[in-house]
């Protein structure tokens, strides 16, 4: 039974933000090419959902929101963090303000936020 487009979609809109970079990797591996660096749209939340967030917040965001003097140390540090390519990590750093990592715990959101802050970027956490 071959799949069509709508589910293909369906099931990739259903899973994780770590399932899709799983499967990006995995996409990459088996048909040998490189996708750009792509931010992921969450879905808008509603009021039952931010006032939820409001009073205990247990997964967070890592927004670079700016490079600094010192572009390249940036861009080795995104790597390190997410793992991306050097053309995909330079792309990430480029288009700032955008989201290095979401959906992490306090501690490694902490952790990436002084790494990157380190290399002389300048870190939101969310």
């Amino acid at each position: 039974m071959a799949l069509s487009k709508d589910d293909i979609l369906q099931a990739i809109a259903d899973m994780s933000v770590m399932e899709v970079v799983d499967l990006v990797h995995a996409m990459e591996e088996r048909f040998g090419v490189t996708a750009a660096a792509a931010v992921a749209a969450a879905p808008a939340a509603s009021q039952d959902d931010q006032n939820g967030a409001a009073e205990e917040q247990t997964e967070f965001t890592v927004v670079l929101s700016g490079v600094g003097d010192k572009k390249v140390n940036v861009i080795k540090a995104v790597r390190a963090v997410t793992g991306l390519g050097l053309k995909e990590a330079k792309a990430l750093v480029d288009e700032a303000p955008s989201q290095v990592k979401e959906g992490i715990d306090k501690a490694e959101s902490e952790d990436i936020k002084k790494k990157l802050e380190e290399a002389g970027a300048t870190v939101e956490v969310k």
